[in-house]
Formats: structure tokens, C-alpha cells, sequence
């Protein structure tokens, strides 16, 4: 399908701009097929400003792009959800999203950066650090503790002590993840394509 920009007088569409591995909503803009196609030619979201009267890059002055991935389409052809990944604070006051922290709710993609902040920018006092900045056998050696003591609470009587091991196997399988360089959404890719195989075979 093909977006239909006939549909509004002045050829501007609806864009809604929404963090590919987080899935929050960024924000929404307003888009016509030139600021689609340079969207899709440079790989960074563009907008036709409508205060501008004129294309308008998101981040050409902050530097806080948001390089585009795909796009989908609503069922009218009416309305664009742009799929991007964010390069610093997307709103100009500083928040994550034009609409506040409250839409910033998926801990553990937010949990997933931290931690890839973690080893590009390692802190000295950082727990998170210290484990990437060890051999890998180390970090594999503490996820298989932590999914022993994981098992060990499985069979006992205390729901509170089972989530709290389940939250450390979690914790240091994403940091397991990060020192192999992958992250949680390449885990979601292949559990994806294996859930599209598995219903196509029903």
C-alpha cells in the first residue's frame, strides 16, 4: 500500500514517530511525500514544518536525530507510523518523548540501554561495568549461578525469594547478551520469526 496524500488539501499526513525497541511514541509530526522519500533516501526522519514552510530534519540543529527503520500504514492509508531509533532526547525540553516520561513504561528495553551505556561508557563504581569488563566465561558463569539459585527457588515455598532470582538470571543474561555485542532485540527478532513459522505451519 501506498500512502494517499490526495486525501488531505494540503498533502500533509499525520506521522506518528514511535522508538523501534522500545515501542514508546516519540512524537508526531506531519509528513508529504517529498519529506517521506527523503525520509526513506537519507535514513533520517523528515518533517515538512509547517511554522517553516519548508522540510525540516528532526536533530539538524541538536544533533538528536531519529534514523528511520520502516514505515507502516493505517488501514485508510491516512496515517504513517514511522518506526526509528533516537539518537538522544527527541523533545526539545529534554524528555525522552514529546509526551513525558509516562510513555517511556518498557523497563526492560529501558534496562537493555542502560546497560549498552554501560559499555560504551563504563563508570568506575558501576556494578553493570565491572561485570562487562570482565572475560566472558566470568559473565556465562554468572548467569548459569544465577539460573541454578533460580531452580533451587523454584521448588520451595517462597514466591518473593523465586521473582527475586528470576529477576537476577534476567538482569545478568541482558548483560551476557551485550558482552557477546548483541542486545534483547536480537533475541526478539528470532523469537519473532520462529512465532510467524510456527503459525504458518497450523
Amino acid at each position: 500500500m501506498k500512502p494517499d496524500f490526495k486525501k488531505y488539501p494540503d498533502g500533509l499526513m499525520p506521522a506518528v514517530i514511535q522508538d523501534q525497541k522500545t515501542l514508546s511514541v516519540l512524537m508526531v509530526g506531519f509528513m508529504n511525500q517529498e519529506a517521506l522519500e527523503q525520509t526513506q533516501k537519507t535514513g533520517k526522519v523528515t518533517f515538512f514544518s509547517r511554522s517553516k514552510g519548508r522540510l525540516w530534519t528532526k536533530g539538524e540543529e541538536s544533533g538528536n536525530f531519529l534514523y528511520f527503520k520502516r514505515f507502516w500504514l493505517d488501514c485508510d492509508k491516512d496515517t504513517l507510523l514511522i518506526e526509528a531509533l533516537p539518537v538522544g532526547p527527541v523533545c526539545h525540553t529534554g524528555q525522552a518523548t514529546c509526551f513525558g516520561a509516562q510513555l517511556d513504561k518498557n523497563f526492560l528495553f529501558q534496562l537493555d540501554k542502560l546497560i549498552a551505556s554501560r559499555k560504551a561508557n563504563p563508570q568506575p563504581e558501576s556494578y553493570t561495568s565491572k561485570l562487562l569488563a570482565s572475560e566472558t566465561g566470568k559473565v556465562a558463569q554468572k548467569v548459569g549461578e544465577e539460573a541454578v539459585e533460580l531452580v533451587i527457588e523454584a521448588i520451595s515455598e517462597n514466591p518473593e525469594l523465586f521473582l527475586s532470582e528470576a529477576a537476577d538470571l534476567l538482569f545478568h543474561y541482558l548483560i551476557l547478551l551485550h558482552k557477546k555485542d548483541f542486545s534483547l532485540s536480537d533475541v526478539i527478532n528470532i523469537l519473532e520469526r520462529r512465532h510467524k513459522n510456527t503459525k504458518s505451519n497450523d
